[in-house]
């Protein structure tokens, strides 16, 4: 009866003496939020602006609809302005522009006279071949469903850091496990072995479109840095929450700037996921 008795007392106070712990965090003045893209293709090309909100803060961002916004090709010095759209509550560029393959491109973002700027070169893109689906019955570790694999060929020797989106019915798949990004520490031959989205289950009659986007290093370490920010539960073992790297900066003042600017090559390729007899 005793062992009973101690092992009862100490589940009691395992279940009882837990206590939930609210970070005390630095409370920081709102800060903007630039979240560009720019490829050479049009209805892609973007930019969202807002300012930050407290981490504990579940009230939507605050949109910044009055800011001047421009991307300029340094190679030929043109110049894309952006006007702010009220219904897609962001900015797009004027008579739909897009950029140049091999051209480096300059982003300027000016709030109430504060100016932010970044930089990044719209690198040559892989190829993408053919996607490929198979149903598979579900094991341990493995749902039921169709799953995709993509075929290409990535032939370049450095700047190998690409984002894979996945758009499904239109809809793109953005959960925290739908950032997909790789580089070349493996090896730059996972496309021609067949890259299989493991993670994703389709069903017959889904449309699946695939984008692929080869990145500078600056976003795609912004967006690595999302990931395990998104991916941080907040628990004994993992480190302090802490605002991605931006790779767009002040220009001549003091404030702070949170966000990315991506230029990118776009190539996408879509499947009709038709059911197996």
């Amino acid at each position: 009866m005793k062992r009973v008795f101690i092992a009862l007392f100490s589940i009691l106070c395992y279940t009882s003496c837990q206590e939930e712990v609210i970070l005390n965090l630095d409370t920081l003045e709102p800060t903007p939020v630039i979240e560009a893209v720019w490829t050479n293709v049009p209805n892609i090309n973007q930019v969202m602006i807002t300012t930050s909100r407290e981490y504990y803060d579940n009230t939507p961002n605050e949109v910044i609809e009055d800011a001047q916004v421009s991307i300029r090709n340094l190679e030929t010095g043109r110049i894309a302005n952006f006007v702010y759209n009220n219904q897609l509550r962001k900015y797009l560029p004027t008579n739909n522009q897009i950029g140049q393959i091999g051209h480096e491109y300059e982003l300027s973002v000016i709030i109430q006279d504060k100016a932010y700027i970044s930089t990044g070169v719209l690198l040559a893109p892989p190829t993408l071949d053919s996607i490929t689906y198979e149903f598979k019955d579900q094991r341990v570790f493995r749902d039921e469903g169709y799953y995709l694999t993509l075929y290409g060929d990535i032939p370049f020797e450095e700047d190998n850091y690409y984002r894979l989106r996945v758009v499904k019915n239109d809809t793109l798949l953005n959960r925290r496990s739908d950032y997909l990004l790789f580089d070349d520490t493996f090896g730059t031959q996972i496309l021609n072995r067949g890259f299989e989205l493991g993670g994703f289950t389709f069903e017959a009659g889904d449309r699946v479109r695939l984008e692929l986007f080869r990145l500078n290093k600056g976003a795609y370490d912004y967006l690595s840095q999302l990931v395990g920010l998104l991916f941080n539960d907040g628990g004994l073992f993992s480190p302090p929450p802490q605002n991605p790297v931006s790779n767009i900066k002040p220009l001549e003042h003091d404030g702070s700037v949170l966000g990315y600017f991506m230029v990118s090559p776009y190539i996408g390729a879509s499947v009709l996921i038709e059911e197996e007899e």
